[in-house]
């Protein structure tokens, strides 16, 4: 497919991997990301793929952002919503500031983002949004009610937007992985590791590999007859 594409949070872990398998597929890729200058140059160094940063809590930047990248490589046609944050504590302990900056990032983010491209992709009659959601987000976690809210939020924004998309060729899916062999998951205890592992039934991590497989298709021309769906990615730790 020959699309241009871009993935937020598109310079490390799942996003990374979305962003060159997007490649490989045959897209123009932008990768956004919030703040890692080094990580971003040393991606696009090994890959090619060019970097634009700004914060897609911020609705002024992803227009602005948005506006650059198009005029570099071409109008959007496949937004993958990836970039996301966490602010843990237990609810007793969870500031208001956690709380909006957890929303902010992983579900106005997703607004802010999609909100700019639309009229475009309606006018061209043909788009791909993506929006990483996660297990969390489907089954709840302790220790994550601003994180888990988002995510099931980005899971209801998908399912309604899909229905206002799919007569003007625009699909909108989500995917939720579940615990993925990142650089975050890798850097937490052994004991805990295998403590995570014991709860999935296929009895490993997944990989961001997998994760980007399942975009790039959701992503493709093949894929136009599936919207509003949810694919859950989680080695059968949890069905919805």
């Amino acid at each position: 497919m020959t699309r241009t594409a871009i993935v937020t949070g598109g310079s490390r872990g799942i996003g990374a991997a979305i962003s060159k398998a997007l490649q490989a597929a045959g897209c123009k890729v932008a990768a956004n990301y919030a703040g890692n200058d080094e990580a971003a140059a040393a991606f696009t160094k090994e890959t090619g793929i060019p970097t634009y940063k700004w914060s897609v809590a911020d609705y002024d930047a992803c227009a602005a952002g948005i506006a650059k990248v198009e005029a570099d490589l071409g109008p959007i046609e496949v937004l993958v919503n990836n970039a996301g944050i966490t602010r843990d504590a237990p609810f007793h302990k969870m500031t208001a500031g956690k709380w909006r900056d957890v929303i902010d990032t992983n579900l106005s983010g997703i607004f802010n983002m999609t909100h700019p491209v639309w009229p475009g992709m309606r006018e061209r009659g043909f788009g791909r949004i993506i929006n990483i959601s996660s297990l969390n987000g489907q089954k709840g976690q302790f220790g994550q009610v601003n994180y888990s809210a988002a995510k099931a939020g980005d899971i209801g924004f998908t399912r309604a937007l899909a229905q206002e998309g799919a007569a003007k060729g625009i699909t909108v899916n989500a995917v939720c992985p579940g615990y993925i062999a990142t650089e975050m998951v890798m850097a937490v205890p052994e004991q805990v590791r295998e403590a995570i592992v014991g709860q999935i039934p296929v009895g490993r991590l997944g990989e961001v590999d997998e994760i980007a497989r399942c975009v790039t298709f959701l992503a493709s021309d093949e894929a136009g007859f599936i919207t509003g769906s949810t694919i859950s990615a989680n080695g059968g730790q949890y069905f919805s």
